[in-house]
C-alpha cells in the first residue's frame, strides 16, 4: 500500500506537477488552501506521512498551517517540507525555526523533490519505531518495579505477622471506594486526573517503609514508648525515600510510583495537620493518601494484629465516623457512610481466619 502525501499549494499548476511527479510511488491527496488543509486533515482517518506546504497562500499562509499542525497532537509528528521560490531564505530559516523538517525549491527538480520527501517519510517512520520501542522498554521497567514492589509489599506485611491479605482488602477497598467517588463533582476531576487505577494499584504500598522498622518494635504486643513510637512513626519517611530511589531509574511520567510516593509518605497525615511526619492539613495532603489512610484504618480496625483484637465492621465504622474532619478527609468519610455494607460485605468475602 502506497504512503500518502498531502499536498496544500493555492496554484494549481504546483500541483499538478507535483502530483505528476510523486503519483507512481505516493497516493496524493491535495489543498488548495490552508483552511481546506486543516479540514482534511483532521477529518482523516488515515493521516498522510508527509505534507508538501506552500508558504505564500491567501487566508492563512504556511506558517500559520504549520503553527496548528505543530499544537495538535494528532498532527504535530507529520513531516512537513515548505514549498519555497528560489533564494527565499528568510522564510526557509524560519521554517526550520517553527517546525519544517526541510524545504523544495520552486522551479521543481523532480529528482530532489522525491528523495527529500523520501528521506523524511524514512526518518519519520523510523523515529515513531523507537518512540514505540523506548516506551515499551519504560513500560516493560515500570510493569518490573511495580511487581518488585508488590512483592516487597507482601514480605512486611508477613514480617509484620499479618496475614498478607491485608493488601488485597486495601486495594480492592480502596477501588470500590474510589469508583463511588467518582461520580461525586467534588472529586471527579481529580480522580481522572491522578488516574485511578494507577492509585489503586500503589495502595498496597503504603507501608513498605516497614522494612527499615526494627523487630523489636514492629512486632512488640504491648504499647509502645514515645522512643519507640517515633521509630515506628519514620516508615512513612523511609518508604518515600524507597520510592524515591526507583524513581529516579523510571521515566518522568511513571504516574504509579509518584502515587506509591503520595501514599507512603502522606498515608499517616491528619485533615486537622497534626498527622505525620510533615503535620499537612486538609486538600494540601494528597487525594491518594486521604483515600489510602481512610481504607487502611478500616482494615486495620477490623483485623487482629499482635498489639490489639479485632474490631467488628460497626465498631470499625463508628471509628470512622469520629474521625471525620479530624484525622480524615470529611467528604471522603461520606462516601464511606453511603457505602458501608458494600465494605461490610467485602470484608466478609475476603476475610481470613489468621486477621479475625
Amino acid at each position: 500500500m502506497k504512503d500518502h502525501v498531502l499536498i496544500v499549494d493555492d496554484i494549481e499548476v504546483n500541483r499538478i506537477i507535483l502530483r505528476e511527479i510523486l503519483s507512481d510511488d505516493y497516493h496524493v491527496l491535495e489543498a488548495e488552501n490552508g483552511y481546506e488543509a486543516i479540514d482534511l486533515l483532521l477529518g482523516a482517518l488515515k493521516l498522510p506521512q508527509a505534507i508538501l506546504l506552500d508558504i505564500m497562500m491567501p487566508g492563512m499562509d504556511g506558517f500559520e498551517v504549520l503553527g496548528i499542525l505543530k499544537h495538535n497532537p494528532r498532527t504535530e509528528g507529520i513531516p512537513v517540507l515548505f514549498i519555497t521560490a528560489a533564494g527565499a531564505a528568510d522564510n526557509e530559516t524560519r521554517g526550520l525555526t517553527e517546525g519544517a523538517v526541510d524545504y523544495i525549491s520552486k522551479p521543481f527538480n523532480p529528482s530532489v523533490v522525491k528523495v527529500r520527501l523520501g528521506n523524511h517519510i524514512q526518518l519519520s517512520r523510523y523515529r515513531t519505531q523507537l518512540e514505540h520501542l523506548v516506551e515499551q522498554k519504560s513500560s516493560d521497567l515500570l510493569r518490573t518495579n511495580e511487581k518488585m514492589l508488590e512483592a516487597l509489599a507482601t514480605i512486611i506485611e508477613y514480617r509484620s505477622l499479618e496475614s498478607g491479605t491485608h493488601i488485597k482488602r486495601s486495594c480492592e477497598l480502596g477501588r470500590l471506594l474510589i469508583s463511588h467517588m467518582l461520580p461525586d463533582a467534588a472529586f471527579h476531576d481529580d480522580l481522572v486526573a491522578l488516574n485511578s487505577k494507577s492509585l489503586v494499584k500503589a495502595m498496597s504500598l503504603h507501608d513498605i517503609g516497614k522494612i527499615g522498622i526494627p523487630d523489636s518494635i514492629l512486632l512488640k504486643p504491648g504499647p509502645l514508648t514515645p522512643e519507640e513510637f517515633e521509630i515506628i512513626k519514620s516508615h512513612s519517611i523511609i518508604g518515600g525515600e524507597i520510592i524515591d530511589t526507583i524513581s529516579s531509574s523510571m521515566p518522568d511520567d511513571a504516574q504509579y510510583l509518584r502515587h506509591c510516593k503520595d501514599i507512603c509518605r502522606w498515608h499517616h497525615e491528619r485533615w486537622d495537620g497534626t498527622g505525620y511526619p510533615d503535620g499537612l492539613a486538609g486538600e494540601d495532603i494528597p487525594l491518594s493518601a486521604r483515600v489510602s489512610s481512610v481504607v487502611d484504618v478500616y482494615d486495620a480496625l477490623m483485623s487482629r494484629r499482635c498489639y490489639k483484637p479485632a474490631m467488628t465492621h460497626e465498631e470499625s465504622i463508628a471509628e470512622i465516623k469520629a474521625g471525620s474532619g479530624t484525622q480524615f478527609d470529611p467528604r471522603v468519610v461520606e462516601v464511606v457512610m453511603r457505602i458501608e455494607p458494600v465494605f461490610r460485605s467485602l470484608e466478609e468475602e475476603m476475610a481470613d481466619p489468621a486477621d479475625r
